[in-house]
């Protein structure tokens, strides 16, 4: 699991003071390109050997109101992998005082040059290397 800490800017509240419910996806997307590149599999490595990795699901439960000059904490991990697609998980919170403002989920799956689906085992194979490596050293964290 990583963690993506991230202030709260003004443009993204509301008229209720809060932050707007679409801002959610927003960060989902910054923390998960920020546990990619901490774990090792960049996007940008990604897109270099042709692939995009489009969203096919985006999930949010929002649970408390985020709020201008907050400071929020957003644990994002990978989920699921199959070389075919991946799943990531988030929690947001309040840096401060552990509050839960929000928890979602997204799915991709990996689109080759003309725009079909591929397998990264076959279309990428050094790329999914580094994938299923990052998820074995999470694993073998979880145990100690």
């Amino acid at each position: 699991m990583a963690h993506y800490l991230r202030p709260v800017y003004y443009y993204e509240t509301d008229r209720m003071d809060c932050v707007h419910h679409s801002n959610y996806i927003r960060w989902f997307e910054e923390a998960r390109i920020h546990l990619m590149r901490e774990r090792g599999f960049p996007y940008e490595e990604l897109e270099g050997l042709g692939i995009l990795s489009p969203v096919l699901t985006a999930q949010a439960e929002y649970k408390s109101m985020t709020r201008f000059g907050e400071t929020v904490d957003i644990a994002v991990d990978v989920e699921s992998y199959t070389g075919t697609r991946i799943a990531f998980r988030y929690e947001v919170r309040d840096r401060d005082t552990g509050a839960l403002r929000c928890q979602g989920r997204t799915t991709h799956c990996f689109l080759g040059g003309a725009g079909r689906p591929v397998s990264l085992k076959k279309a990428a194979p050094a790329y999914h290397q580094k994938v299923c490596a990052a998820l074995a050293a999470r694993e073998q964290e979880e145990w100690q």
